[in-house]
């Protein structure tokens, strides 16, 4: 009886076990695996080899590129960066076989020629409209127009590697090639001017940063300001002070970033602006687009305050009462037609203001200062004064009127105008002792790292 009851428990047991392997086999059957990014038909055996080679090469890469719009479209690698083997750009140490070790479609070499720039010109065969807008813009010129007018490159006042590492991180280099690979002297960069060597100008990943190129991203204000900050353009830290600086910071959660370009609207998708979306966005009659110079009616930036179309370095082939309609269209979706009115009636006149009783007569006595030989009109920089005179319109009187078009107080006033009359009273007062002493001022011959370039790029101004 012992016998039988033994036997007859252990086959439970037994039986027991069987059920949990099998139970459990069930179970690890259901668990879900971790995602895996497939690919699927429509893509070309070289664009595969660029996902298998590049998933397992750069992951960080890959990983971007699986989350973005693009791979949902089939976009690839290669639809990007395939070149022709005779275009400049071409990546030498890239252009060799790559082997493609995949079950579906059997191991192939290819010969695959490829460019690490992605420019205007390549991003325009899927945005032909987005890059027309964008050549347009003061942002793809940016490299012409600081040639044209800054003392800092025409006078060599600062070494080439200050300015690699510093202007034309911005601004843009010049593309050139050493030994058949993109010169590192030039190379990355993702500057807004960028001259690259298919002849396009610009990066568009200077605010869709690859490889996500995130529509979201670019709305956020912190995409403008990664240039557009510190003491001569401070639009970043003067939204961040105005009330929708303050609205986005309380509610920029809660906004819709992914809404398809073009439906992105006020009161739906968010509650207060971005830079984009007075800037660039449609909202009412007026269309998105990527010339941010347009909605402009001054040119806030310039030493003298003018109309956009008197810009001489890039005079705007708009009118800036035509442009500044669009812009109080986009303002009155939120606001009403007097408010908005009346905003740019005190903008007008904070420009008035700041042209007539700061600059032009500081500018004028430069000029005075000049024509009688105390100070040396050779290279800038090099004496006080104009160091004066550059810092009262580049730095103050720039934050004083980007303060006042961008309603934050404190940068009108405390950054701007009372920092203005500081420096405008120590100006006029150094000048005027040098036309009373007939002294000339203190020049700093010893310049430091003053062995920039003057020569003006021939690949910039022969076209």
């Amino acid at each position: 009886m012992k016998k039988k009851l033994s036997a007859l428990l252990a086959g439970v047991f037994i039986t027991g076990i069987s059920t949990s392997a099998v139970l459990c086999s069930d179970v690890q059957m259901n668990i879900p695996k971790s995602k895996e990014f497939r690919i699927e038909r429509s893509m070309s055996p070289e664009a595969m080899a660029c996902i298998e080679c590049h998933k397992k090469q750069h992951p960080g890469i890959f990983s971007d590129w699986a989350a973005s719009r693009h791979a949902g479209a089939n976009i690839t690698c290669y639809d990007c960066h395939a070149a022709e083997a005779h275009d400049p750009d071409v990546s030498q140490s890239h252009f060799k076989e790559y082997e493609a070790n995949d079950t579906k479609y059997g191991q192939k070499k290819y010969m695959v020629p490829v460019s690490a720039v992605v420019t205007p010109k390549d991003c325009s065969r899927c945005h032909p409209d987005e890059a027309m807008q964008y050549s347009k813009s003061k942002h793809a010129n940016t490299l012409e127009i600081i040639w044209k007018i800054d003392p800092w490159l025409n006078d060599g006042m600062n070494s080439d590697f200050e300015r690699v590492n510093g202007c034309y991180h911005c601004h843009g280099t010049i593309l050139k090639l050493k030994d058949k690979e993109l010169d590192p002297t030039t190379w990355p960069n993702v500057g807004v001017g960028r001259l690259n060597l298919d002849g396009s100008k610009g990066s568009c990943t200077s605010c869709h940063t690859r490889h996500r190129f995130s529509v979201m991203e670019a709305r956020k204000p912190q995409a403008c300001g990664q240039c557009h900050l510190g003491p001569d353009h401070p639009q970043i830290e003067i939204f961040t002070e105005s009330k929708h600086g303050d609205i986005y910071d309380a509610f920029g959660d809660e906004y819709n970033w992914t809404a398809a370009p073009g439906t992105w609207s006020p009161g739906v998708d968010f509650r207060g602006p971005t830079c984009a979306s007075c800037h660039m966005s449609g909202a009412g009659s007026v269309m998105t687009s990527h010339d941010v110079t347009e909605r402009l009616s001054w040119e806030l930036q310039a030493p003298l305050t003018i109309r956009p179309e008197d810009f001489k370095p890039l005079p705007a082939q708009t009118n800036w009462q035509e442009e500044r309609t669009k812009m109080q269209e986009i303002c009155m979706q939120c606001h009403g037609k007097r408010w908005t009115e009346s905003h740019y009636s005190q903008m007008d006149q904070t420009i008035k203001e700041y042209n007539e009783v700061y600059f032009k007569p500081a500018k004028a006595k430069l000029d005075e200062l000049y024509a009688k030989g105390l100070l040396d009109k050779t290279r800038f920089f090099d004496e006080p004064l104009e160091v004066e005179y550059y810092e009262l319109w580049h730095h103050e009187g720039r934050r004083a009127r980007m303060g006042a078009a961008m309603m934050a107080p404190d940068y009108s006033w405390w950054h701007g105008f009372y920092e203005c009359k500081k420096r405008f009273n120590t100006f006029m007062e150094e000048a005027n002792h040098l036309i009373e002493t007939g002294e000339k001022s203190y020049k700093a011959e010893n310049y430091p790292n003053a062995t920039g370039s003057t020569t003006k790029p021939p690949e910039i101004f022969k076209q």
